[in-house]
């Protein structure tokens, strides 16, 4: 059976396009930095440029733009100020497409009202050993399988983020291949695949 295709933008180093791809789309990456650990094809570009040009070769689009505008390690070592706001525009311009998409986010995004938190996912609810909560807004699509709630509260065994050994996080999360910073700014794969299996068998009913 033929894969639909399934354009991510902001791909990183590819935590969630492996995730996509488990749940059986052909993924393709985009991303303004050059990605060489990336595991499946991939564009080095803007992201909203390519979406603007590639948008119609696609089935449905997934993506992660930087979250450092919102979240609270930023106010902790910088100015949000400092950093582009990506998601606002990016989630403008997938709302005048016609194909389904998902976004990804910090908690904060959600919590300040710049996207809809259809999701919240963290590592337990997937058996992972990490402490990783991440939102997603689902557009032009629904249909969110339940999961078991978040069990990471007073979980001393959960592997921490640190920048001692970031490479050790990037493994509990699942993302082998990654570099310490791909690691750093990844989700967990086990995240969009869980979405992907549900947004497949939305594509594949129109």
């Amino acid at each position: 059976m033929v894969r639909p295709r399934l354009l991510d933008l902001f791909c990183g180093e590819g935590g969630a396009s492996i995730g996509y791809y488990r749940a059986g789309f052909e993924v393709v990456g985009v991303d303004i930095k050059r990605q060489p650990r990336y595991p499946l094809e991939f564009h080095h570009a803007d992201a909203l440029t390519f979406l603007a040009v590639h948008w119609s070769e696609f089935d449905a689009i997934a993506a992660s733009p930087t979250c450092q505008t919102r979240t609270r390690v930023t106010a902790w070592r910088g100015r949000r100020e400092d950093h582009p706001d990506l998601l606002t525009p990016t989630l403008r311009a997938l709302d005048q497409l016609p194909l389904p998409y998902v976004v990804e986010n910090v908690p904060e995004a959600a919590t300040d009202g710049s996207m809809r938190p259809d999701l919240l996912l963290c590592g337990t609810q997937f058996g992972l050993r990490v402490r990783r909560h991440r939102v997603f807004q689902a557009g032009n699509w629904s249909g969110f399988e339940l999961l078991p709630p978040c069990q990471c509260q007073g979980r001393e065994d959960l592997v921490a983020f640190t920048h001692v050994d970031e490479l050790k996080f990037a493994d509990a999360m699942g993302c082998v291949w990654m570099s310490a910073r791909g690691g750093r700014q990844a989700i967990p794969p086990a995240y969009t695949e869980h979405i992907g299996r549900q947004l497949l068998a939305a594509v594949r009913h129109g």
